[in-house]
């Protein structure tokens, strides 16, 4: 490491805000406050906020209620009554609800007639919603919940895709203070139930099916067997997207959302859960994961206030589903009064570039997408500024995988010379990041900006020591207000110590190797759990990845690690090729040439294998560590959990591979 006499000197960045920019940023605005306010650095720019809010924790949490005016029904007793992980108190004392924050702006009689939010399909020009027809129906169908006898602490599921409709169902549900919780409708009947089982909701809103790719996908008999499963459904409430009547016994989504209803807020504790995610469940059950009320709407206000820089006048995009914790971040751009675009529809179709086309047809400020659509836009040479308006889009957010260094470049160039590209990292188990975005921060290539503000970030090596500029484990050394509460039917909290808590007592380990820069900046290298160690040093995956999916002729690859019996370390790297491509010697060849040219010789593969593709979570990460499982010989259903994987089929590949070595 580089001496204080002698610092290394600062990389170029990619991109770096001008004064104007800076002095606009909300982050700017919300410093010069609290420095006035609540003793917050006045000088120093970013870093210095984000030392003080770490160092004074509860003092910054305060400043982000104020700033951002929680309405409190009833006053906290204090910010942070413990601090021990698992089990912060925060604001204890305080009641509030979040859906009353998400539809304030309603209130605003200059901006109520103004859209919410804005709906896109495949095929149609966006339909808005305003912001007093929102709340006229979450006032309607709350009414309606409570009516069926919904109290607080209920159950109130979704088997929705990204509409309008499953926004008012979150936020009804929200006002009454229900949990929510939602999976798409292109989850199968077993992965669902294998969510909603858990949980035991007393409603359950569906479609009879979506649209994507172009095509109709029916799912009445999928939403049949549900009913039938979940034995404490009161109501089914039956939303026809494609057309259809409703079923014998549901209730219909226009008479429960017709009513001209002054929308109801129950005041809840500030630890009353909003609503239940789930773990990608590769390896069992899902995780059942209850974030609260409070925790989500102090979390996401800095999250889409500050980091995001969001207020009234942006339109907030990104790409997701229901059955993703970045669909329920989305639902949040409400609470900054932001236009909220939501998008139902196949990411690729009618072409690769089609996400690009929702953004000039939304007028979108902030898109946001995955790691993994940057590229394939890249490798599929889509012209984003040549074929389309994009003056509107400030920032291109990216998460889901670390974003290669050729993503940035080609964001860079394709898009916008002058643009703020965000490669944001955190996680289902905060609903957040943990690093990422900052206005006011330089970009540079192949790097998060910054941890993020109340999250003291750091690297440890495997004995606990806080490491900069080399590898180590992510973890979070403070309580975040958006850690979950609990996991559902975890009465001692084993699961959920074991999950996190494990490695490092009273710290949080998230499972993601991590580089902390000397300029401050965060390097995100894969997860630690399915991490490549040969001959003691350790390598992430995704460092792998990028180099070998730049190739024209790989579509997508998987690299394992395996320790084996005798002490020895198999590595292959499977590969899904292009159309026409063949895994002959010359590509192996060239494959070999790029990793130890652009890596080192110690990322080399022990073996190449052509693959018939790569198998994904049903939210499309990679499975490393069910693979790897496979390969150790384990048996196919105790390795994997069939409902997390969106193949069943492709692992049977990598099972016959196990066979022919043992």
């Amino acid at each position: 490491m580089t001496s204080a006499a002698h610092p290394a000197p600062q990389p170029e960045p990619l991109w770096q805000p001008d004064s104007d920019r800076i002095a606009a940023a909300r982050i700017t605005r919300f410093q010069a406050w609290a420095a006035e306010r609540y003793g917050a650095p006045a000088e120093g720019g970013y870093p210095a906020l984000h030392r003080w809010s770490v160092a004074e924790l509860d003092t910054f949490w305060q400043a982000v209620a104020d700033w951002f005016d929680i309405r409190f029904s009833s006053p906290y007793e204090a910010v942070l009554a413990d601090r021990t992980m698992p089990g912060a108190q925060w604001f204890p004392g305080a009641t509030l609800n979040y859906a009353e924050h998400a539809l304030r702006t309603a209130e605003d009689s200059a901006r109520a007639e103004t859209p919410a939010l804005l709906h896109v399909d495949e095929t149609h020009e966006p339909v808005g919603i305003s912001w007093s027809e929102l709340r006229r129906q979450v006032g309607s169908l709350a009414a309606e919940l409570r009516a069926l006898g919904v109290r607080p602490g209920d159950r109130v599921s979704g088997y929705l895709p990204n509409v309008p409709q499953a926004v008012t169902a979150l936020l009804a549900s929200a006002a009454v203070g229900a949990v929510w919780t939602s999976c798409a409708p292109d989850f199968g009947a077993r992965s669902v139930l294998d969510r909603f089982q858990q949980v035991e909701p007393v409603v359950l809103f569906t479609v009879d099916g979506y649209r994507y790719g172009g095509k109709e996908h029916d799912r009445t008999d999928v939403v049949a067997e549900l009913r039938r499963e979940l034995p404490t459904l009161r109501a089914v409430v039956h939303i026809p997207l494609l057309g259809t009547p409703a079923p014998e016994g549901t209730l219909e989504w226009s008479a429960l959302t017709s009513a001209d209803t002054e929308p109801v807020f129950e005041q809840v504790p500030f630890d009353h859960p909003l609503w239940v995610l789930y773990s990608s469940g590769t390896t069992g059950l899902p995780k059942a994961i209850v974030q609260s009320q409070g925790g989500i709407l102090l979390e996401h206000f800095k999250q889409l206030g500050l980091h995001c820089d969001l207020g009234p006048e942006d339109r907030f995009f990104w790409y997701t589903s229901t059955g993703w914790m970045m669909w329920n971040f989305l639902v949040s751009g409400l609470l900054t009064g932001t236009t909220v675009v939501l998008y139902d529809g196949s990411p690729g179709f009618p072409d690769t570039g089609a996400q690009w086309g929702v953004a000039e047809r939304t007028g979108a400020t902030l898109f946001g997408t995955s790691a993994a659509y940057v590229m394939a836009c890249r490798k599929a040479e889509v012209h984003p500024a040549r074929e389309h308006d994009l003056s509107r889009v400030k920032c291109v957010a990216t998460t889901g995988s670390p974003l290669p260094p050729d993503g940035f470049r080609w964001l860079h160039d394709e898009v916008r010379e002058d643009l703020w590209i965000a490669s944001v990292s955190g996680g289902t188990d905060v609903c957040s990041c943990f690093a990422g975005a900052v206005p006011t921060l330089p970009v540079h290539i192949g790097e998060l900006q910054a941890p993020c503000l109340g999250t003291d970030l750091q690297a440890w090596d495997p004995q606990g020591r806080a490491v900069t500029g080399e590898v180590g484990e992510l973890v979070v050394t403070n309580p975040m207000p958006s850690m979950p509460i609990r996991f559902w039917n975890d009465p001692d909290g084993g699961r959920y110590r074991d999950s996190y808590f494990d490695m490092f007592p009273g710290v949080w380990r998230h499972g993601d190797w991590i580089t902390l820069t000397d300029h401050g900046s965060v390097i995100i290298h894969g997860r630690s759990d399915s991490t490549l160690n040969r001959q003691g040093v350790r390598m992430g995956s995704a460092d792998i990845y990028e180099v070998v999916e730049r190739l024209p002729e790989i579509r997508e690859s998987l690299v394992i690690g395996l320790e084996e019996p005798d002490g020895g370390y198999w590595m292959p790297l499977f590969v899904h090729l292009a159309e026409g491509a063949v895994l002959d010697e010359s590509l192996r060849a060239k494959i070999k040439h790029a990793i130890r040219e652009q890596l080192s010789p110690r990322h080399v593969p022990d073996e190449i294998i052509e693959a018939p593709g790569v198998p994904h979570t049903l939210t499309g990460k990679r499975i490393e560590v069910p693979v790897k499982r496979l390969l150790q010989g384990t048996a196919l259903d105790k390795a994997v959990n069939p409902g997390s994987v969106d193949n069943l089929d492709l692992l049977r590949f990598y099972e016959d591979i196990a066979r022919k070595r043992a």
